[in-house]
């Protein structure tokens, strides 16, 4: 008989690591990977019916109700995930996502969420972000109860918009398809920039339905945190909080290698936001702007529309978060490696840039525009956009002249010959579409088809100009994917806060 010591021992069985904990920035950064593969976007009725089949699967976990009207008089909707299950109050008549709490208003110590998809109609990841995030929400018991409270998730705040755009959205990665089925509205017609906003001359009050609708979800909630979710075209990943958040920079950081997508830490989006961390910077302040355009000897009042969500919930002490990401990354967005061209340079080319193109539009626009029979949202857009592009391009010229002199790097360099190409892609394909409409109904004069052919020329050589500077696509699930784990991190942040306020 054998002894316990001379038996044979059973090889052990290989394991799964354990799950990190939740909270914690490894979990976090995991489940950035979860995100199913997609090669779409979905459209308005697509992403609606998901949102619907979910409701449909977990009644008890998640409800719809109608929060407003689009101003093409379509409903808009919010989706609402509770720790635990509400009683029922109706679908199309409740105002406050959450019932009556009582006569000051929401109980601020239940938390809630809210995740607002579509703000810009061109940037779609935030929907496939948002139908993950909920159903996640539905499905993992322990994540919820980690969070409490409430998700209110508005899958698509803008559908008149998003329906403008749906022409690339089965193809995200044809450039070309991209640009010319492209639509952004109007400053003044984007949800995001359209809340109430008065500083030194500028007062603005000329809110949109579908921003009434956010407004009033906001005030009957007081989230504890709000995110907004967006894209940008090429380079690399950035975010923006309303306020310092230390503890969270080197997480948000992290996401995006971990995918394989650079951080975006070239030219920032904004000139007067703060960069906080070398991809965080903070919200873009209307205040601010004001202040900056005005310093450069801008009239601030007649550039800036309203102000954004994170302004309108400061006084609920909501902690703001936005996620940017790219559809196509580009190895110079994230190269900080010094070039022999300064920056001040560097901002010039990009100030020609703009110039040449605003120029060029503006003839085009100028030429046709009077006889142009067709009120579409591309000729409000273009007769909205191609003005600022000269008055961008001054702005630049005169910022150049106010900087140090110090060499630029690749990335500096890469964000400011991009931002030429996008802003041609997105403003000439809107008035190729706004001409467009007009030969396609038969509308069109000898003069504005003459407009729309030269235009056609020029674009086609943007087109080839572009191509190869925007950089390669990158899977949806990816995208998505850093934006889900960077605000689930970000929430979290905002949790934790709170209770230590507490």
């Amino acid at each position: 008989m054998a002894t316990a010591t001379s038996q044979q021992s059973t090889p052990p069985t290989p394991s799964t690591p354990p799950t990190p904990a939740l909270g914690s920035a490894e979990e976090w950064i995991r489940r950035a990977t979860t995100v199913p593969a997609t090669d779409t976007y979905p459209g308005v009725d697509e992403l609606l019916a998901s949102f619907r089949a979910l409701v449909a699967l977990h009644p008890d976990r998640i409800t719809e109700r109608r929060i407003g009207t689009s101003r093409l008089g379509e409903p808009l909707r919010c989706f609402t995930v509770r720790t635990d299950a509400p009683e029922h109050t109706g679908d199309d008549t409740v105002d406050a996502p959450d019932g009556p709490d009582g006569p000051d208003g929401p109980d601020t110590s239940i938390p809630r969420f809210v995740v607002v998809g579509g703000v810009h109609p061109n940037e779609p990841v935030g929907a496939v972000t948002a139908l993950h995030l909920a159903t996640t929400l539905c499905e993992d018991d322990a994540l919820r109860a980690h969070f409490g409270g409430a998700w209110h998730i508005v899958p698509c705040v803008d559908p008149d918009g998003a329906r403008l755009n749906e022409g690339w959205f089965a193809a995200p990665t044809d450039k070309r398809l991209y640009g010319r089925h492209f639509y952004r509205p109007a400053g003044d017609e984007q949800v995001e920039w359209t809340f109430p906003f008065a500083y030194r001359d500028a007062y603005f009050d000329r809110v949109l339905p579908e921003t009434l609708a956010l407004m009033r979800l906001l005030d009957a909630a007081r989230p504890r945190f709000l995110t907004t979710l967006h894209n940008c075209e090429s380079g690399g990943a950035y975010y923006y909080v309303n306020r310092p958040a230390p503890e969270l920079y080197g997480l948000l950081e992290a996401v995006p290698p971990a995918l394989g997508i650079p951080l975006a830490t070239g030219e920032p989006e904004s000139a007067h936001s703060p960069r906080y961390a070398p991809s965080v910077y903070g919200v873009i302040d209307m205040r601010d702007a004001y202040d900056y355009l005005d310093g450069l000897g801008v009239d601030a009042a007649a550039e800036i529309a309203g102000a954004s969500s994170a302004a309108y919930t400061e006084p609920y002490g909501t902690f703001y978060f936005a996620p940017e990401v790219p559809h196509w990354a580009h190895p110079d967005a994230d190269d900080d490696t010094p070039i022999p061209e300064s920056y001040a340079d560097v901002v010039r080319v990009r100030a020609d840039g703009l110039r040449s193109t605003g120029e060029l539009l503006g003839r085009v626009l100028g030429t046709a525009g009077p006889e142009l029979t067709i009120a579409t949202p591309f000729l409000r857009a273009v007769k909205n956009f191609v003005p600022s592009l000269t008055t961008l391009a001054d702005m630049e010229s005169t910022r150049a002249d106010g900087l140090e002199e110090r060499s630029a790097t690749v990335a500096e360099r890469y964000a400011c010959r991009h931002s030429v190409h996008s802003f041609r892609i997105r403003f000439g394909g809107m008035l190729l579409r706004a001409l467009g409409a007009e030969v396609t109904a038969g509308t069109a004069t000898p003069t504005v088809r003459r407009c729309h052919q030269e235009l056609e020329r020029a674009y086609s050589g943007w087109e080839d100009e572009a191509a190869p500077a925007i950089g390669d696509p990158i899977p949806i699930a990816a995208l998505a994917g850093i934006q889900y784990a960077a605000l689930l991190a970000a929430a979290d942040h905002a949790n934790r806060t709170e209770r230590t306020r507490s």
